[in-house]
């Protein structure tokens, strides 16, 4: 009963900093999610810039995986290369060192002292605060979580010594019981590092983070459990076990995104090859250097303390892993590219895929995949629109394949619609910033408007074939009118694209409210035109298929307006007419 009741005392005391780092990360998100992601997108241009990016990621969330399935998520939505995705978790190999320090931090000052005085800091943020500064409160009481979680294992993992000295019979062999299993694991030479290796891999997928596998060794060693070259290999296996993640993450992505998972398994398999083969040498290295810690991080004894000789070695071992490989980045895509290579698929475009990982909600980091899908989708309706335009200019031409290509993309753009509108659902299902809250709102909208506008051009391209079954012929200046008419929808087309995920200007907005007023000029004056004209020699049923095309023209105007309406008000909240008591 007793065990039973210390393994529950574990368990719960891993759940306090799970929970700790996943309200810490979330809360970091939501204080600079834009910035991170600005951050992504602009500095992994180069394999250095990449894995700094990757460093300071990690660091910030508080979790290697998550970075990892970002950058995944990151690859499969076109917003990062390959290249760079490989930099980025390189870096984020490093940075997830970090935990391993902190724990090591436990056995010199109390962090339960500190991290209840944090919680009770962050409260009144959370409870008073609004936007960042509630968010601010999270990462406090998370941040405090996580040290008390961590301070609770290590009270919770019994010292093997005082077990050992114990008065108790019971206990003490229980002790001896375990040391005497890990000592007969430890005998085989070789064989040894290798099981605990293994050890390593499947702690890291039993708790599913590394951090936290990386909190139960450090705490083992700690209380003396293991020996220091045992919890060095446990260490590599949980390098190992991490890249999992991002591999069941990659599952259903397209091929660039399954190959950045190959390359994260890759690099790590690598570094613990080489270790491996040099290991009594590096870890004779590592002696050396935590026998220059300062006197403030030594035991009474004046022997380097393990917890942190196995964050140096943690930290010394990724170090030199991204220094002897960031040289190979182009040789590592080389070879993820052979591994995965790119396979014949059913569909023109990938579909979007929301992807995440089980510990961290990445809501706030996942919005430019969604931005970067509603621009495809604004690309759809540009070539849609060329696509019409060019059938109903070539009365002559035989142009049923571009006929079906376009009812391919208008396919696409319901499908595209079912995907982004899933995904922004998923995503505001995490608790988002009320700024990306409204985001998200707004860009379900935009999508809805989009899908609109490819409906209409779709209705335009079976009027246009209808016209040329049913041998209509318009005047030329039926005719001229309606290239007229589509010339303005063609430059309002070319306007909302350029904005799409960017501020829009109050000159953009007015510029987009003249055109659409053209066209509803141009529809008023054209069907008043193909009326008389009906009233004379034209054929009614030729009268009446130019006033639906006009019809149809000046429809994509309107959702063209509305979507250049939306996205001014995503920067000018204070004008949107919800915020008046108007239409929404």
């Amino acid at each position: 009963m007793a065990i039973f009741f210390a393994i529950l005392q574990i368990l719960g005391s891993l759940g306090i900093f799970l929970y700790g780092m996943k309200v810490m990360s979330e809360g970091i998100q939501r204080v600079a999610g834009d910035g991170m992601r600005k951050i992504m997108a602009r500095m992994t241009h180069n394999r250095f810039t990449a894995a700094f990016t990757g460093l300071f990621t990690t660091i910030m969330v508080q979790s290697s995986s998550a970075t990892t399935v970002m950058v995944v998520s990151f690859v499969n939505a076109g917003l990062l290369t390959l290249f760079e995705s490989i930099g980025v978790i390189m870096g984020a190999n490093l940075g997830t060192t970090v935990t391993a320090w902190i724990i090591a931090a436990v056995g010199k000052f109390s962090l339960s002292k500190i991290a209840v005085p944090i919680i009770g800091i962050g409260l009144p943020f959370f409870f008073a605060g609004k936007g960042k500064l509630k968010s601010s409160g999270e990462v406090l009481i998370g941040f405090g979580l996580l040290f008390l979680g961590i301070s609770m294992l290590k009270d919770s993992v019994p010292d093997v010594k005082s077990m050992l000295a114990s008065t108790d019979p019971l206990i003490k062999a229980q002790a001896e019981a375990v040391r005497s299993w890990i000592s007969s694991i430890s005998d085989y030479g070789l064989a040894s590092r290798f099981i605990f290796l293994a050890i390593g891999i499947l702690l890291t997928l039993i708790v599913q983070s590394s951090s936290a596998a990386m909190a139960i060794t450090v705490t083992l060693a700690v209380q003396g459990w293991i020996g220091f070259e045992d919890s060095a290999a446990i260490v590599l296996g949980e390098n190992i076990g991490t890249t999992v993640t991002a591999w069941l993450a990659s599952i259903g992505a397209n091929t660039n995104a399954r190959r950045a998972a190959r390359a994260h398994f890759l690099f790590n398999v690598i570094g613990v090859l080489w270790i491996m083969l040099v290991f009594t040498w590096f870890i004779h290295g590592i002696d050396w250097i935590s026998a220059q810690l300062p006197d403030s991080l030594r035991t009474a004894k004046h022997t380097s303390d393990i917890g942190f000789s196995l964050a140096i070695f943690h930290s010394v071992f990724n170090l030199t892993n991204i220094l002897l490989l960031i040289g190979f980045v182009p040789l590592i895509e080389k070879i993820v590219v052979k591994w995965v290579p790119e396979t014949d698929s059913t569909t023109r475009r990938p579909r979007l895929k929301f992807i995440t990982q089980s510990m961290v909600d990445l809501g706030e980091l996942n919005i430019p995949e969604a931005e970067k899908a509603m621009e495809e989708m604004g690309d759809i309706t540009r070539e849609m629109f060329d696509g019409y335009v060019r059938i109903f200019q070539s009365p002559d031409e035989d142009l049923s394949k571009m006929v079906q290509a376009l009812k391919d993309l208008e396919d696409d753009a319901d499908i595209l619609t079912h995907d982004i509108t899933e995904y922004l659902v998923r995503c505001s299902a995490a608790e988002l910033s009320p700024r990306n809250a409204q985001t998200v709102a707004r860009m379900l909208r935009i999508v809805s408007e989009l899908e609109e506008i490819c409906d209409a051009i779709y209705r335009l391209v079976k009027l246009t074939q209808r016209k040329y079954e049913k041998k209509r012929a318009f005047s030329d200046k039926t005719t001229a009118d309606i290239q007229e008419h589509s010339l303005v929808i063609s430059e309002l087309i070319d306007l909302y694209r350029s904005i799409l995920c960017l501020p829009v200007s109050e000159e953009a907005l007015a510029l987009a409210t003249e055109l659409e007023a053209t066209t509803n000029k141009h529809r008023k004056q054209f069907n008043k035109a193909a009326m008389k004209q009906m009233q004379k020699d034209v054929p009614v049923q030729t009268g009446m298929l130019s006033i639906e095309m006009n019809n149809h023209l000046e429809q994509i105007a309107d959702h063209g307006l509305r979507v250049m309406q939306l996205a001014y008000y995503e920067t000018h909240e204070d004008e949107a007419p919800e915020k008046h008591g108007g239409p929404s």
